[in-house]
């Protein structure tokens, strides 16, 4: 056995390249296929045209199909546009069931309907059942490829069977028993039915407390079930408890980092733009709205500073602190933002946990704000002698109320829209900024012009 360092890798990489260079197909086969399947698509990916086309050549249907789940949309579709349509189809008929569903719902319809047709028709019904289902719900990402079991067979039965059906199934450490009517009734372990006796019946040894999901639950509540139990695969039932599938959990890794980038759109305002493949069109067609948006809220902001143009007028240094103010009320919020907006994705709030979560960034708000405040105060008569004493609590106060209610603003915002029903992401970073800004100066001219008679002119 070799192991694998990177240095051994890069050597058993340069041998694989050279027997495919020379054609010499039976060691390029065996070389190749005890590679891991990322690591035959990252060499796969690195090849011109041509030698694509001999990996094509060298390699059967199924051998291939390993490679051709393992890259990315772009480079599958490419692989479509050199693979012979025979050959395709059999390596479709050797993929699982969720694969090639994601593959077609991304393609186009007419495509899609014309590589169900190549198909087999077991296949092909299976892939056609994955897309009826709504996007990003459960039933879409599952996979029919599962080994269920019957509660009255032997545990020795079970294993004979495991042997029949097992290479065809994506996991087989869990083992799913099912009555008559195909409802989920219990779950065995790979490890609970080795070690059980071989006379022992699967009703004997089987786990009655099923954890599964709903076939229209949404993804996100399903990856939250698998990394609550710390599942490898969940059972996807329909309303009647039929078993239908199960979703694994290298599926609900592809998931977390669709709803990361998600949210993080949603946050930085730039949602359906993160693609690096995105045109720049399509980007500043999506960011359009958002941005157009912030510029009306940007004009509210002016507007703010313009109704105290007298203030100004009288007190020009107050100017100077107001990029602090603003920066410091769009900062804070949007770290509350991130906090809240975490804490939604990791779990259900009740209403304890939403006057917990509460108070704690108000806390937090008015700490940094005492922070900030008392900083200012002890900087600022030193930096500008001319604003003296009152200057500083001038500024030094507006920050505190600024941080303090900042903080609220970006708890409170994305737990309404929460309650509404609506991905809380939404509340973006760049919406509670503009309004934290609006908010910061109306706190610090507010006080300003109170003051101003004691202000040197």
């Amino acid at each position: 056995m070799v192991r694998l360092t990177e240095q051994t890798r890069e050597e058993y990489k340069n041998q694989i390249l050279h027997a495919l260079n020379t054609k010499k197909k039976d060691y390029f086969r065996k070389s190749f296929l005890e590679l891991h399947p990322t690591d035959q698509a990252e060499i796969f990916l690195d090849l011109e045209q041509e030698k694509q086309n001999r990996i094509y050549d060298f390699l059967l249907p199924a051998e291939f199909a390993e490679v051709f789940q393992s890259v990315d949309v772009e480079a599958q579709m490419e692989c479509m546009l050199e693979l012979d349509e025979q050959y395709a189809a059999k390596m479709f008929n050797e993929m699982y069931t969720d694969d090639v569903a994601d593959f077609l719902s991304k393609i186009g319809k007419e495509k899609a309907e014309k590589i169900l047709a190549s198909m087999d028709r077991v296949g092909a019904n299976n892939v056609k059942e994955l897309l009826a289902y709504p996007p990003a719900t459960a039933g879409a990402i599952m996979t029919k490829e599962f080994i269920a079991i019957k509660a009255s067979s032997t545990t020795m039965k079970v294993l004979e069977q495991l042997r029949e059906e097992g290479p065809d199934a994506e996991t087989i450490y869990y083992l799913y028993v099912i009555d008559d009517n195909d409802t989920l009734v219990g779950v065995v372990s790979i490890r609970d039915l080795i070690t059980a006796p071989a006379s022992e019946k699967i009703e004997e040894i089987m786990s009655t407390r099923i954890v599964s999901v709903s076939v229209a639950d949404d993804q996100e509540k399903v990856a939250n079930v698998i990394k609550k139990y710390d599942f490898l695969a969940v059972p996807v039932v329909k309303e009647d408890g039929v078993l239908i599938g199960i979703v694994t959990v290298d599926d609900i890794m592809d998931v977390v980092e669709e709803e990361t980038d998600e949210d993080f759109g949603e946050i930085s305002a730039a949602r359906g733009s993160l693609d690096a493949n995105v045109s720049s069109f399509a980007a500043a067609k999506k960011r359009a709205p958002w941005i157009m948006m912030l510029m009306v809220l940007g004009l509210v902001t002016a507007e703010v500073i313009g109704q105290f143009e007298e203030t100004l007028e009288k007190v020009i240094l107050l100017s100077v602190f107001i990029p602090l103010i603003m920066d410091s009320a769009g900062n804070t919020g949007t770290q509350a933002l991130a906090v809240v907006v975490r804490g939604l994705a990791v779990g259900p709030v009740n209403r304890a946990t939403v006057t917990k979560m509460l108070k704690r960034e108000f806390g937090t708000g008015m700490m940094l704000g005492l922070i900030c405040m008392l900083t200012l105060v002890a900087i600022v008569p030193f930096l500008y002698p001319n604003g003296g004493i009152l200057l500083a609590g001038i500024v030094g106060v507006s920050l505190f109320l600024t941080l303090s209610f900042s903080t609220m603003v970006g708890a409170t915002i994305p737990l309404i829209i929460d309650k509404l029903k609506i991905d809380p992401a939404v509340a973006s970073g760049p919406f509670i900024t503009t309004i934290n800004d609006i908010m910061g100066l109306l706190i610090y001219f507010t006080i300003a012009s109170a003051l101003l008679q004691y202000l040197p002119q």
